[in-house]
């Protein structure tokens, strides 16, 4: 089945073979008109082969009648007009078989071939006639002017339509390309809507585990030596007055710093939003403030109540050292050892160094409290590896600090550092203790 109307992505309203019922209609009109009009030429037809003029009449209606099937078969619409030719009727069904036939999504080699039938057909009879009417008298013209009269006829009945059907048709199948191509772009675009809103649902996603990363990782150390300098405090409270003083103060220290970096992440947080109002800082203590950074810590010395502090940057390398202080003036026994020469690193690197010891000794006050700890770091050319392990924890050690784990400071540290390319490694050991390791890509800081 070939088209010629209507596109073929419209909805199909019409009966049978057409797409639209004002097709059909279309078609049943020329049909009509074309079956009248080989029809009344069907009278003198009859009359110039001597048959009844009922049969020439019947003839000539059944054959215009085809027209109706222009858009179905409209080869054999024009192959009907050409052979009604010699008989001089189907005039309008040549003209418009042809125009049909142009318009439709057929090879141009089989138009190309039926039209030139139509013009020969044509051309052949128009001369036959002419000739004709001359012998007998009814035509008093030059015989010269007969091939160009013939010309002119079978290429105005022939030409127009044919030309007319190509661009149509061609300019038809332009439009339906273009429809095809928006629709095409409309899927596209939509197809990236739909990417796109996954990738934020991704980021996020990324954006809580990062958070909840974080906030462990901010939190969880300064919590479990608090709760550790808590038990401590509770056990020497009426043996040691003087010591139990020191705990206390450190653990007012370790609340402190840890609301101090709580209100810095909340701060990142809320960066879009109206800065809150100046709360007053907690007085200074004797233990310096390690997670608000050195220039905090400085400001927070000179003046005894200052505004909010402002975010700063991350943890770096060189706090280690205090970072075990920490941990050492907790009970626990740290052994620190550094190996090459010490430089500046890029700061997401040096921060990750610095959060995977911090949540490794974090493990140890949960899991091992009174083990003998070793952190070793290693500045290599190109990376910078690290060592966090504990011997198993005396059977008579310090009072149990009930601390809870969730289960994820293992994971988020494998985050971290597999985030930057690194290498990370955690297990149990021989000896009965734990090892944790690290290798980052060292890139310096420029």
């Amino acid at each position: 089945m070939t088209t010629t109307g209507d596109s073929d992505a419209a909805a199909r309203t019409g009966p049978w073979w057409w797409e639209r019922r004002r097709s059909a209609v279309l078609d049943v009109g020329l049909g009509l008109a074309s079956a009248a009009e080989c029809g009344a030429e069907g009278v003198k037809f009859a009359a110039d082969a001597g048959i009844p003029v009922a049969v020439g009449v019947i003839f000539g209606v059944l054959a215009g009648s085809t027209l109706v099937l222009r858009r179905r078969w409209p080869i054999a619409v024009v192959l009907i007009s050409v052979a009604i030719t010699p008989a001089r009727m189907g005039i309008l069904m040549a003209i418009v078989g042809l125009y049909t036939l142009a318009a439709s999504e057929l090879p141009r080699r089989i138009i190309g071939a039926l039209a030139g039938m139509s013009l020969a057909g044509t051309l052949i009879v128009t001369l036959v006639r002419a000739n004709q009417d001359m012998a007998d008298g009814d035509v008093t013209i030059g015989e010269g002017f007969i091939p160009f009269i013939a010309i002119t006829t079978s290429l105005g009945v022939t030409a127009p339509p044919v030309l007319l059907g190509l661009y149509v048709g061609q300019r038809r199948r332009l439009m339906e390309s273009l429809r095809e191509r928006a629709d095409s772009l409309e899927r596209e675009l939509q197809l990236l809507a739909e990417r796109a809103e996954e990738r934020a649902e991704w980021a996020r996603g990324e954006e809580r585990t990062r958070i909840a990363r974080d906030m462990h990782d901010v939190v969880a150390h300064r919590v479990s030596l608090m709760v550790v300098h808590a038990a401590a405090l509770q056990a020497v409270a009426r043996k040691d007055p003087e010591k139990a003083v020191k705990n206390a103060a450190l653990v007012g220290d370790m609340g402190r710093q840890a609301l101090t970096e709580l209100r810095q992440m909340l701060g990142v947080l809320r960066a879009d939003e109206a800065p809150p109002k100046p709360a007053p800082a907690p007085m200074p203590v004797p233990v310096p403030l390690a997670a608000v950074g050195k220039a905090a810590a400085q400001a927070a010395s000179r003046a005894g109540s200052a505004a909010e502090p402002e975010p700063v940057d991350g943890p770096c390398l060189a706090e280690l050292e205090e970072l075990v202080d920490q941990s050492r003036a907790a009970g626990m026994v740290v052994d620190l050892s550094v190996e090459g020469e010490s430089r500046a690193c890029a700061a997401d690197v040096e921060e990750t160094a610095y959060r995977v010891v911090q949540e490794a000794l974090t493990n140890v006050h949960k899991h091992a409290a009174g083990a003998k700890t070793f952190v070793r770091l290693a500045y290599r050319p190109d990376e910078i590896a690290m060592q966090v392990e504990n011997g198993p924890p005396p059977e008579a050690g310090p009072a149990d600090a009930r601390l809870p784990s969730g289960g994820n400071g293992l994971v988020g540290m494998k985050e971290r550092v597999t985030a930057l390319g690194g290498v990370f490694v955690s297990g149990p050991t021989d000896a009965g203790g734990f090892r944790v390791s690290a290798v980052l890509p060292a890139a310096a800081e420029e």
